[in-house]
């Protein structure tokens, strides 16, 4: 029940604020997934050319005609031309990603310390990966099975921290 507790109660009697388990346990989430996003950020830097390259092999392949239809609806024109544009743009988009981890981790941390602020961070870093990923790729990328998740996980992020603000102070 230590999520009852008001988030004034500790600053009256001079104690250090207890972390609510809610908090504790969404910012413990935020840094399994912001070391999952820096070693996803770092690997899709370094394999998009390859990925590319199988991709564009496997299209201009004279057994693509052969190939089950459920391989054929992830190497389509659409997605060889996702490929193209993250590849193109991956030096920007891994900045803009490397940062936005930056913002969640730090914003975690501020939250841990029920640093409101902490939240705005967070929601920032969440929230400009999605927009990067439309801007440089295009909608296409947001479309697929990667592209949902991605959105389902910030959205979830997002409401169960947002659930989470009335502990947060200054």
């Amino acid at each position: 029940m230590a999520d009852l507790q008001q988030p004034n109660d500790s600053f009256m009697t001079g104690e250090k604020p207890k972390i609510p388990t809610g908090i504790n346990v969404l910012t413990i989430l935020t840094f399994i997934g912001c070391a999952v996003g820096l070693l996803g950020s770092l690997y899709n830097f370094s394999a998009a050319k390859s990925n590319l390259d199988k991709m564009e092999t496997a299209i201009n392949s004279p057994d693509y005609e052969n190939m089950p239809a459920l391989a054929k609806k992830f190497m389509n024109p659409e997605a060889l031309e996702v490929a193209r544009k993250t590849y193109e743009n991956r030096i920007p988009m891994t900045i803009i990603g490397l940062l936005c981890i930056g913002l969640c981790l730090y914003g975690a941390i501020q939250m841990r310390q029920l640093k409101k602020q902490g939240y705005l961070l967070y929601l920032i870093g969440e929230i400009l990966p999605v927009i990067t990923y439309g801007i440089f790729i295009g909608m296409a990328s947001l479309t697929g099975i990667s592209g949902i998740m991605m959105i389902g996980f910030t959205l979830l992020f997002v409401l169960l921290y947002t659930a989470q603000r009335k502990y947060l102070v200054n």
